[in-house]
């Protein structure tokens, strides 16, 4: 059994390949392997988003503090808020993010197939943002 006390592991911000804006992840789990299972806090500043991305095997936000944006690809921007919980099947296609003058704080959560549970791709553009 492993605990991890409230504070004892740091936050990073959220790498510039991967992310726009400020933002800043906080792990929640980052259970060994054979676990497949990783969550992260993550805080988006005002109008900070992701890149696109997928998941192999999905990825679920749990939006806990602030006003969000996500959008799948081909569909409407999606406006999210606390207690939203949203689930993104394998594959698909997306971004989410802080809406553009509220920050945004959600839970992520993912597993991973073969070491990996996210691939990245090019970042949202400011149209594509403003929807």
């Amino acid at each position: 059994m492993d605990i991890h006390r409230a504070g004892s592991r740091p936050s990073r911000p959220g790498p510039a390949e991967t992310f726009t804006g400020q933002v800043r992840m906080a792990p929640i789990i980052q259970a060994p392997y054979p676990a497949r299972v990783r969550a992260l806090s993550v805080t988006f500043e005002p109008g900070a988003r992701t890149a696109w991305h997928t998941h192999p095997l999905g990825q679920t936000l749990i939006v806990t503090a602030g006003c969000g944006r996500v959008q799948r690809e081909g569909a409407p921007i999606e406006e999210i808020r606390p207690g939203d919980v949203v689930w993104l099947p394998p594959g698909e296609r997306h971004w989410h993010g802080a809406a553009p003058e509220t920050a945004m704080t959600h839970i992520a959560i993912q597993e991973a197939l073969d070491g990996s549970s996210v691939t990245w791709e090019r970042h949202v553009t400011d149209a594509e943002y403003s929807g």
